[in-house]
């Protein structure tokens, strides 16, 4: 995972991937990564209901198996959906045919045009695959709320430091986050409501 900001060299690798959206327009995309999973989801999707904000999800594709229900409330609910593999996978360490079957049987799931790898990570041939199917959604701002050594006001202050227009802004809808944005998710959005950013999904 690259730490908060990624590396100039990473978006020449990877050109055609989404890394920050209008720069001249004061808005920002929230993303939730790894979901659906019943012990964060539910609280994620309420407050952006009670935000009124709709964000998109990259969803692994056997959560979605093991909770549909989870998966339909969040197209019922306006969110964006896209595919984040079948299992979690590296790029790294699995061949191309291997990685591009996990995606695509994801997809069977999910059917999204959008993906993300995990980890921000794949290797040339399998990103030169993908570009001819998906449109590869990366970062601009990573709020590194799944390390145990961040607390909730740590991904707050990240937000803070490194939120700009058109950041594409990601969380994470997992086990590892959800006690921390139980906290900095509502802080976050307030303070970006109040410095006058506008909440958008990708079209």
């Amino acid at each position: 995972m690259i730490i908060e900001q990624p590396a100039v060299y990473l978006r020449w690798l990877y050109p055609k991937a989404l890394w920050r959206m209008d720069r001249h327009e004061r808005s920002v995309y929230l993303t939730f990564d790894d979901g659906p999973i019943p012990e964060s989801t539910p609280f994620i999707l309420d407050i952006l209901r009670s935000e009124g904000i709709k964000a998109t999800f990259f969803m692994v594709g056997d959560n979605v198996r093991k909770y549909p229900d989870l998966f339909q409330q969040i197209l019922d609910e306006g969110h964006q959906v896209g595919n984040h593999t079948h299992n979690h996978i590296s790029g790294f360490r699995h061949s191309l045919h291997d990685y591009s079957y996990n995606v695509e049987k994801a997809n069977a799931y999910i059917h999204s045009h959008f993906m993300r790898p995990p980890h921000g990570w794949m290797r040339l041939d399998q990103y030169a695959w993908l570009s001819r199917k998906y449109k590869v959604v990366m970062w601009d701002l990573v709020t590194r709320d799944y390390s145990k050594w961040m607390t909730a006001e740590d991904i707050l202050n990240n937000v803070k430091r490194y939120a700009r227009n058109g950041s594409i802004i990601t969380f994470h809808d997992s086990l590892k986050s959800i006690e921390k944005l139980k906290t900095a998710l509502p802080a976050s959005i307030k303070w970006l409501k109040e410095q006058g950013y506008e909440f958008k999904i990708f079209k």
